[in-house]
C-alpha cells in the first residue's frame, strides 16, 4: 500500500522531502496560499488549501495520511502554539500513525556553552521559544492519548547554498558584525538536504513521544562560522565588536541570538534514525 503523507507547511524544507519521495508516497500539502498550489502540484505533491490560524479551514485533514510531517512556525505571538492547537484538534477525528514535527533547539535557552543532549530540560529564553516548547507539550499529549509515534525534531541554523537566506554571503556582503572572540557564542547548525533526510527517517524510524537534536558534527563560534563562510565566499571576514557595541547597533531579535550558547549532541539522530550525514561540517556544505 502506498503511504500517505501530509506536510503541513510546505516552504523549502519541505520541497526538499517531496524531492526525496520522488513519488513513492502520495502526499498532501497544505498551503494558506491558494497561489501556490501550481508550485506544489509540479513538485509532486496534492495541494490542500488551508489555514491554521482558521480552524474551520482544517476539516478535511482527518484521516487523509497515516504521517504528518509538522513544519509550519507558531504565530509570532502569544505564550501557546494556537496553530498546533488548531491541527491536533483536526487530526484527532481520525489520528495518524506517525506525526513528525520540526521544533528548534531555542527550546533549550542559554546553556552557557555547554554540550545538550535531548535529556536536557527546556529552559526557552524567549517567547518565541516558549511557544515550541508549547506545542512540543501539545503534540507529546497526543500521541499519548491517540497511540500516534510522535517524533520532535529540535532543529538548529539551516542552511544551503540553495535557500532563500539559507548562505550567510549576504550577511557578509552587508558587513554584519560578529562579536569579538571572548564574548561570542556556539552556534549549531543543519544543511537543508540533511534536515529533509532526518524528516523522512523520523515518519519511518522514530520513536514514540522522542525528542532528536537534528544537527550536523560542528563545534563552532558563530565569529568562526562566519569567517569560514567568508573564506569560502572570497568576502572580507566581518567585523569583530564587543557585546557592548553590539547593544547599540544590532536589532533585538539579532542580540536574542547571541544571548544563546550550546553545543548539540546527536547522537540519537546517528543511532536512532540512523541518518548519515551528507554535509558534517559547513565546510562541506558551503
Amino acid at each position: 500500500m502506498t503511504p500517505r503523507l501530509l506536510i503541513i507547511g510546505c516552504g523549502d524544507v519541505g520541497l526538499r522531502v517531496l524531492k526525496l519521495l520522488q513519488g513513492r508516497w502520495r502526499v498532501y500539502a497544505l498551503t494558506s496560499s491558494p497561489a501556490r498550489a501550481p508550485e506544489l502540484r509540479a513538485a509532486g505533491a496534492i495541494p490542500l488549501v488551508g489555514n491554521l490560524d482558521e480552524p474551520a479551514t482544517l476539516g478535511r485533514l482527518a484521516g487523509l495520511a497515516d504521517r504528518v510531517l509538522h513544519l509550519a512556525p507558531p504565530a509570532t505571538e502569544g505564550a501557546r502554539d494556537r496553530r498546533t492547537q488548531h491541527l491536533l484538534a483536526a487530526l484527532a477525528q481520525r489520528p495518524p500513525e506517525a506525526l513528525v514535527y520540526a521544533s528548534t533547539t531555542g527550546v533549550y535557552g542559554d546553556c552557557g556553552g555547554a554540550f545538550v543532549d535531548e535529556t536536557r530540560a527546556p529552559n526557552p529564553g524567549t517567547d518565541r521559544a516558549r511557544r515550541r516548547v508549547d506545542a512540543e507539550a501539545q503534540l507529546r499529549a497526543f500521541g499519548r492519548r491517540h497511540g500516534t509515534r510522535v517524533s520532535l525534531l529540535r532543529i538548529p541554523g539551516i542552511y544551503a547554498r540553495d535557500r532563500a537566506g539559507g548562505h550567510p554571503r549576504e550577511r557578509l556582503a552587508r558587513g554584519t558584525p560578529v562579536l569579538r572572540r571572548e564574548d561570542d557564542v556556539y552556534t549549531n547548525h543543519i544543511h537543508a538536504d540533511d534536515l529533509a533526510l532526518a524528516c523522512v527517517l523520523a515518519l519511518l524510524r522514530g520513536r514514540a513521544q522522542r525528542a532528536v537534536n537534528v544537527c550536523d558534527d560542528s563545534q563552532l563560534l558563530m565569529g568562526d562560522y562566519f569567517d569560514l563562510a567568508a573564506e569560502l565566499a572570497g568576502l572580507p571576514p566581518p567585523q569583530r565588536i564587543t557585546r557592548e557595541e553590539a547593544a547599540e547597533r544590532m536589532s533585538p531579535m539579532q542580540l536574542s541570538f547571541w544571548s544563546e550558547s550550546r553545543r548539540l549532541a546527536n547522537r540519537r539522530l546517528k543511532a536512532e534514525l540512523r541518518l548519515r550525514l551528507r554535509y558534517p561540517t559547513p565546510r562541506e556544505g558551503l
